[in-house]
């Protein structure tokens, strides 16, 4: 083929200077072939898509192998088969061919698509900021109601930018041994191990920040899991946030679609449950740019992530303690009794993520129970609640918190009655500066008000609310406590 500057010098002398094709072939030296080509024929640019051809494209044998590739893609590189191995792997199903048509085959179709030395992706994706298998990772506060109370919530939230998939879980704290635990529940969730995990500066896993010319340092522990997992951590500049913008963006949307209104719980694994749920019915959306569902993407974005390791990573945290002269231990700011303390002088902490449990340097187990701020609740403030409901009646039953009361008393209060309701809120008040909800609900037909006292003031007693048979509506409930709640 000729070079673009002779092309045009035929194409001058045949159609500007009138020469014949023979003479332009004298001039130039080109054959006579070739000057009609370039002289006569339009050049015209085609699309040309060249098919690869021989027994690793045309059978099914390349299909094997690239299927080969990506299963131990996810595998720790010593687990990885070799180019031999997948070649005395196709001999053993059939394969013909040669051990060089296998090596020429990787290396055309793998090797040169995928990560190189300096771990850019090469693979013939859409060009995005992040490659598939890259996570982000960050907490973010909420709140739930569990047993009539008010409890934080802290959400250990991982995106995937690449799919715009997420998981979450729901954690009592953001130390370190909830964040390790935390990783390992959302890793078992999404069925791999991202590759590079991006998070700001915890404490749980940073000691000194990234910044002004230095790299982040890492505490030993969190190093220890990572190399466990086998992931790359990545943490982002001090006060830059945006560096880890879709996480921001997917806690902002967890507590906006998931924890709006406050969901009403048995625990956290309870509510972790849920969260699994919500987030799987999330994934059969639609992309927001790329237009296909995102539990697809997601399942593409799989096969280049990290098998689970085989062994459970255990998580927790050991110190010495000493009791003092009560036989109390601090645990979390709080102080513990621990029996039979005072037999020892220092005695092993272990911590959990939601347990304890304190050992002597004898092995013998003193005190186990759960982690102080497990049981950290607020109450609802009732008392102004109610005092609103009296002044509008007409809204208790689609109030945001109707569906926190207790089973009797949320039966209690459902009346068509406009009067007979603001009657019973009324009582409610009446009560609810000595005792707390949950107590009133316990103690229902003791505090109820007799059926005489309520005559006295009545218009209409045969139509009046407290002669409900109670015994026949608790006989339709079923006898747990806790059972009665969740019917709620």
């Amino acid at each position: 083929m000729l070079a673009m500057p002779e092309i045009n010098h035929i194409k001058k002398l045949r159609n500007i200077k009138s020469l014949s094709i023979n003479e332009i072939s004298k001039r130039t030296g080109f054959s006579w072939v070739t000057v009609k080509k370039y002289a006569d024929e339009e050049q015209l640019p085609e699309e040309r898509i060249v098919k690869k051809k021989g027994m690793m494209y045309e059978e099914e044998w390349g299909e094997i192998v690239i299927d080969w590739l990506v299963e131990d893609y996810a595998l720790k590189k010593k687990l990885r088969r070799n180019n031999k191995n997948i070649f005395e792997g196709l001999q053993r199903l059939g394969f013909p061919g040669s051990y060089r048509t296998v090596c020429n085959f990787i290396k055309e179709e793998w090797k040169e698509k995928t990560l190189d030395e300096s771990d850019e992706l090469k693979e013939e994706y859409e060009r995005l900021t992040h490659p598939p298998a890259e996570a982000q990772i960050d907490f973010g506060v909420t709140e739930a109601i569990e047993d009539g109370k008010t409890k934080d919530i802290h959400v250990l939230v991982m995106s995937f930018p690449y799919s715009n998939a997420g998981y979450s879980v729901p954690l009592p704290a953001e130390n370190q041994e909830c964040f390790l635990d935390g990783l390992k529940m959302l890793f078992n969730q999404a069925g791999f191990v991202p590759r590079k995990l991006r998070l700001d500066n915890l404490t749980a896993a940073v000691v000194k920040a990234r910044g002004h010319g230095r790299e982040t340092i890492f505490n030993e522990e969190f190093l220890r899991f990572a190399n466990h997992y086998g992931f790359e951590a990545q943490a982002c500049n001090a006060r830059k946030g945006n560096e880890k913008g879709h996480v921001e963006n997917k806690v902002g949307y967890v507590r906006y679609n998931f924890f709006t209104p406050s969901p009403v719980i048995k625990d956290l694994t309870h509510l972790r449950d849920l969260l699994f749920e919500q987030f799987q019915k999330d994934h059969q959306r639609l992309h927001y740019k790329k237009d296909i569902p995102i539990t697809d993407l997601f399942e593409e974005e799989m096969k280049y992530g990290l098998a689970l390791p085989e062994s459970d990573y255990p998580v927790f945290k050991k110190t010495m303690v000493v009791a003092n002269k009560y036989g109390e231990v601090s645990i979390d700011g709080e102080l513990i009794h621990v029996p039979k303390s005072y037999h020892y002088g220092k005695m092993n902490l272990v911590l959990y993520w939601d347990t304890y449990k304190v050992v002597s340097q004898h092995g013998e187990m003193l005190s186990t129970g759960p982690r102080p701020y497990m049981n950290q609740a607020r109450e609802i403030p009732w008392q102004s609640i109610l005092k609103n409901w009296r002044q509008k009646p007409r809204s208790i039953v689609y109030s945001r918190y109707f569906p926190y009361l207790p089973g009797r008393i949320a039966y209690y209060l459902n009346i068509e009655s406009m009067k007979f309701r603001k009657e019973r809120v009324e009582w409610l008040l009446s009560l609810i500066v000595t005792h707390d909800i949950q107590e009133i609900d316990d103690r229902f037909y003791e505090l109820l008000p007799g059926e005489e006292q309520f005559e006295e003031g009545s218009d209409d007693s045969t139509n009046h609310p407290y002669d409900v048979d109670w015994s026949i509506y608790d006989s339709l409930q079923p006898t747990d406590k806790s059972t009665v709640k969740e019917g709620v």
